[in-house]
């Protein structure tokens, strides 16, 4: 699809700092090199194919081309939020779909954006240090657009926005993302963040298993997802009664 162009790009987004590439390794990447050479907030890197994106935990994300939305978007929050930033790509991308008509969206914790409990989007926050001096933030964004998973190992679990809605134009789906990011990244820190987020959690109090990670450990924990903590920690009420805060993991139904 040519929806995404220079020429297209240039002439919707005006003044706003950007960079589009029909193909890169990841845009996360050439963010950072952005980040430190003093890009404003909300500089937007686009790519039409990503070669080596990444998803959460390390994980390889490819998008052949034409086929998602994917980008890279800056900010430079205080040091006190920079645990909203995540929360603020899961909300503008819900908000965007509401916008468009969808759903059933909802966000599964931590960040992944949901129609009908099928993934559509994954949020990869990646916080840039210099030292112990904050950089600033990369906020990778993946939408799937036109990706078609029937024959895949995800054809119960992930969905496109082209089977819920005929057509999508990835400039103006980009266009009607930034307006929500930019909104809901100058309110970080605010508790407005956290409350709009809770709300649009769609796992709470549902049995679930958990694959907790921390630096050096990874422990499996099956329970309810009982609450989230205002720095967006996952609360897990295991059977035994006991209560496990789980900062970093996988989640599913159980």
């Amino acid at each position: 699809m040519t929806d995404l162009s220079t020429e297209r790009l240039a002439s919707a987004l005006g003044t706003r700092r950007h960079e589009f590439y029909a193909e890169i390794t990841s845009t996360n990447d050439r963010a950072q090199v952005l980040l430190n050479e003093n890009a404003p907030n909300g500089t937007v890197i686009i790519a039409d194919s990503q070669t080596r994106g990444r998803g959460r935990l390390g994980r390889v994300w490819l998008s052949p081309a034409g086929s998602s939305l994917m980008l890279s978007y800056l900010l430079r929050p205080p040091v006190t939020s920079i645990g909203h930033v995540g929360m603020i790509g899961a909300l503008a991308v819900a908000e965007t779909l509401d916008a468009m008509g969808i759903k059933e969206v909802g966000i599964k914790w931590p960040n992944d954006v949901q129609i009908g409990k099928r993934k559509v989007c994954g949020v990869l926050p990646e916080v840039v240090w210099q030292g112990d001096q904050l950089i600033g933030v990369i906020l990778g964004i993946g939408i799937n657009v036109r990706v078609d998973f029937t024959t895949s190992a995800l054809a119960e679990t992930a969905i496109s926005l082209s089977n819920v809605i005929p057509q999508v134009d990835r400039l103006d789906l980009l266009l009607q993302l930034l307006h929500k990011l930019d909104i809901w990244s100058a309110a970080a820190g605010s508790t407005d963040v956290f409350a709009a987020w809770h709300s649009r959690l769609n796992m709470l109090n549902a049995p679930v298993n958990v694959v907790s990670i921390t630096a050096n450990t990874q422990e499996m924990l099956s329970g309810v997802a009982q609450e989230v903590t205002p720095e967006g920690a996952l609360m897990i009420r295991t059977p035994d009664g006991g209560v496990h805060r789980v900062i970093a993991g996988d989640i599913a139904l159980g």
